[in-house]
């Protein structure tokens, strides 16, 4: 059994520990709101032009954009978004899980993948798989802005009007609640048709002054609106995850000093009893 020192020593680094995962769970419990603020003020904004979007690809334009344009598959590019920073459970993990997977999939159909890398730990996960990588940006902060984005999302949207992408995919952690974030897999390009069961058989919007223009910096504003709300959504993803798991740390801790108290009050009680026997029999040789 070991020493009381020794034990003293381990509970007060324990107890260290715990106050450090605790003020962490705080900062992330009050960061977690803010960022929750930010998502609910994107999400609409998304939503909506995802719907309009949608609408065109059902429309009979004179101008057909190379965004609504479904081709052959002959690479694909994806868009991983992540933290900066860890501490946040599995939240990482299982967004690169489902990367891998989706990764796998294509490459069994012999088409090659590259990748667009936001977030510190994207890039040091898929740096070491040799991937391609056309792009990445790092250290957003908790308040990330579309102008740290457009560069970035701009590299793989140029490679796709050039054809070397046929295919733009857009993973993050996707908040559901506090208690619960997964990932999720959204196809950027080609524009997929949503909601079209209102719509007429042959109809349009009006461009002003013409389509060409019009569409595309609305579809720029729709793909940078997408990645911007993923980001954002992928900040209160990580605060909730950050602020379950420091919790649970702090509570294991808890446990931990209970245990090592309960050693440290054995240890101490072994000694004493050792010393009173030493003492009675000393007493008893005399």
């Amino acid at each position: 059994m070991p020493g009381t020192k020794e034990i003293r020593s381990k509970i007060a680094s324990v107890k260290s520990t715990q106050k450090i995962t605790k003020a962490m769970q705080m900062v992330a419990t009050s960061k977690m709101r803010r960022a929750q603020e930010r998502m609910k003020l994107a999400r609409p904004y998304a939503r909506r032009m995802l719907e309009v979007i949608g609408h065109l690809t059902e429309a009979n334009p004179d101008y057909r954009h190379p965004f609504l344009v479904t081709r052959q598959p002959k690479a694909i590019g994806i868009i991983v978004i992540s933290s900066d920073r860890g501490l946040a459970g599995g939240l990482n993990a299982n967004v690169f899980k489902q990367t891998l997977t989706l990764i796998r999939e294509w490459q069994r159909q012999d088409v090659p993948v590259k990748l667009c890398l936001i977030g510190t730990k994207a890039l040091t996960f898929f740096r070491r798989l040799g991937l391609p990588i056309l792009a990445n940006v790092t250290h957003l902060g908790d308040k990330p802005h579309v102008k740290d984005l457009i560069g970035t999302v701009k590299v793989m949207l140029d490679a796709y009007r050039a054809g070397e992408l046929d295919r733009l995919f857009l993973i993050n952690a996707q908040f559901v609640n506090t208690m619960t974030q997964k990932p999720t897999v959204q196809q950027l390009l080609p524009i997929e048709a949503l909601d079209t069961e209102g719509l007429q058989e042959h109809w349009d919007y009006i461009y002003e002054p013409d389509a060409a223009g019009i569409l595309d910096g609305l579809l720029m504003r729709y793909i940078e609106s997408q990645v911007y709300r993923a980001a954002v959504e992928n900040v209160a993803s990580e605060m909730a995850a950050r602020m379950i798991a420091m919790g649970a740390a702090t509570d294991n801790a808890g446990k931990l000093i209970g245990e090592l108290q309960l050693i440290y009050n054995k240890a101490r009680q072994a000694a004493i009893t050792k010393e009173l026997s030493e003492i009675v029999g000393g007493a008893a040789a005399v």
